[in-house]
């Protein structure tokens, strides 16, 4: 039985990341990569669809668990009747390997510890061949189904029983033992023992770093550092892929269908992860980001998709794996995702926002970067009055959703500022024609005079929690009163208990069936469109509720059941924690 979402925490080595548990149990990996197979599995179904457990074997007493300083390196401290141990999680970063290291000390006392290893392929379904065998000296335990090879290390091995592998020895004070996983191709030999202290002593150097760039100077300083470390853990190193989050099928709804694969790379949390992190001042990593961009996008302007794999892949239908329960009974557990295929108008305006954020830290655009943005920008002039799916994905009819509009305008009106600002060649004039008429009809189309305030889409008067941005992107001033307006709509009609909805799901726009809680991102948005307002004080307020839902570790799920306190959706999401970070810029 999976714990609450909130009881997770999350190592990675940006290439893949696990979700330990509070209880010792790692229940959620994916390897090689964030949206590889899972060889752990027991967060969407049961033990038996694999975890790795390393704690107590007897009654807990207490728990605690923090982040080294600075790192994603996660230390748990169990506390029993008869002693205390310490466990230390780590993925080590940087050496091109797939691994997990776990390090147990005992601090005080005598503790039996329960080790169980149980290694399930292709999201828990398959039982892989074990076996035990010698490898550069040492014994380790090797499990092999098809392309996947996992070697667990250690100084005592647990034994098997049809998959799974399970032992218990005792710790006294001072004693340590360490184990690791390790992932390669299943046609390939054992690889050599990781060289654990020099490691994870350079993990640590290598994340305190990018930690040690975080500014200090805004609202809750600690939570914004935590934030973009783990904005960093969910970009891949190599490709600079940044995905939406490390897991599937967190339930938006517990027991409903509301339960997608965040795995991949959506250009548009791609892109305001990136404002969150040039806003914070990591200059540097624009240009990696760019790259991704260029070659995932390569190719007919016509064919820009909403989302690409961690190395810009266009491939991932979404598929249900009815072996799973699925979190809180939640089903069907999915992978892929089949929205990959939705024409959502607004993507290219934060692409936009970002790249000419990008442009004013000084980076330099290249004739093929240009290039893309202008063949992007022209082929968005050929079908900017189509209607989409929207922000929010919608699986119900194409609408005219008034922040899809909006964000073509600002596609249209970086366009029109990379010219006059930066010198860039391009249709100019046309541009900025497009963007005056896009304009002119958002102001007629997509704003209730009666009320004063826009609307969610074209053909209703319902609000929505995304028109908070309109200020945001620089539409209106904040202090205009139709954002006055439309801040004091979207607060009535979808505030519950102190957090925003994105929408009313009542209204039957999304075409599913199902409730879902209130969306964080949103109430960031709030912080940031009262800052923009001049309503400071209520920013600050609510600022400081809504980081007070963070877990113990600083952590943030999509969205947050406030009647019952918990967190749902999948976990950590990127969307919540750079919508935190764009928060506390604005406050600041």
């Amino acid at each position: 039985m999976a714990l609450p979402i909130e009881d997770y925490a999350l190592i990675g080595d940006r290439g893949s990341a696990a979700l330990v548990g509070k209880d010792g149990s790692i229940d959620w990996l994916c390897l090689p990569r964030f949206d590889s197979p899972a060889c752990f599995a027991a967060l969407l179904g049961t033990e038996e669809h694999g975890r790795w457990l390393l704690a107590p074997a007897g009654d807990v007493v207490s728990t605690t668990r923090r982040y080294v300083d600075g790192t994603a390196l996660l230390e748990t401290t169990f506390t029993t009747a008869e002693g205390e141990v310490v466990l230390l999680d780590v993925m080590p970063t940087g050496d091109g390997r797939a691994d997990v290291v776990r390090r147990l000390r005992c601090t005080s006392g005598r503790v039996r510890i329960r080790h169980d290893w149980v290694v399930r392929t292709d999201y828990g379904k398959v039982r892989p061949w074990v076996s035990r065998e010698r490898a550069h000296g040492n014994e380790v335990v090797v499990a092999v189904a098809g392309p996947d090879k996992f070697v667990l290390r250690g100084p005592r091995l647990p034994h098997g029983h049809e998959g799974h592998h399970t032992d218990e020895f005792e710790l006294a004070a001072g004693d340590e033992v360490t184990f690791s996983t390790t992932w390669v191709h299943s046609w390939r030999e054992v690889p050599e023992p990781l060289g654990f202290g020099q490691r994870i002593e350079e993990t640590t150097a290598q994340q305190r770093e990018w930690s040690g760039r975080a500014p200090d100077a805004v609202p809750h300083a600690d939570l914004v550092r935590r934030s973009l470390l783990t904005l960093m853990l969910m970009t891949h190193a190599e490709t600079g892929g940044i995905v939406a989050a490390p897991t599937t099928s967190l339930p938006e709804h517990f027991g409903g269908e509301r339960n997608w694969d965040y795995r991949f790379c959506w250009l548009r949390d791609a892109a305001l992860t990136l404002e969150s992190l040039l806003g914070a001042g990591y200059d540097a990593e624009a240009l990696q980001w760019r790259g991704w961009l260029l070659r995932a996008v390569a190719g007919d302007p016509a064919d820009l998709q909403i989302m690409y794999t961690v190395d810009g892949g266009r491939q991932l239908p979404e598929r249900e794996l009815p072996h799973l329960p699925g979190y809180a009974e939640s089903r069907p557990v999915r992978i892929g995702n089949g929205a990959v295929s939705q024409r959502q108008n607004d993507v290219l305006g934060e692409v936009m926002i970002a790249l000419e954020l990008a442009r004013q830290a000084g980076l330099h655009e290249t004739t093929n970067s240009w290039a893309l943005q202008r063949a992007l920008v022209e082929e968005l002039g050929e079908h900017w009055d189509e209607p989409d799916n929207g922000l929010w994905e919608i699986r119900g009819p194409q609408r005219h959703f008034t922040h899809s509009r909006v964000m073509v305008w600002v596609a249209f009106d970086r366009g029109v500022r990379a010219i006059e600002d930066h010198g860039l060649d391009g249709p100019l004039e046309r541009w900025r024609e497009l963007r005056d008429r896009v304009r002119a009809e958002i102001l007629d189309k997509g704003f209730d005079a009666a009320r004063g305030t826009f609307t969610q889409h074209y053909d209703t008067r319902e609000v929505d929690a995304s028109l908070l941005t309109i200020p945001l992107v620089g539409f209106l001033p904040g202090d205009d009163p139709r954002v006055l307006g439309t801040i004091d709509a979207v607060v009535e009609d979808l505030m519950r208990d102190g957090l925003l909805l994105r929408y009313r799901t009542q209204t039957g726009v999304d075409g599913l069936a199902g409730d879902e809680h209130p969306f964080l991102a949103c109430s960031f948005w709030l912080v940031s469109a009262l800052a923009a307002a001049g309503r400071r004080a209520e920013a600050e307020a609510l600022m400081d509720r809504l980081c007070a839902l963070a877990n113990d570790v600083g952590l943030l799920a999509e969205e947050y059941d406030a009647a019952h306190g918990r967190m749902a959706g999948n976990f950590p999401q990127a969307f919540s924690h750079l919508a935190l970070v764009q928060a506390a810029l604005a406050l600041r």
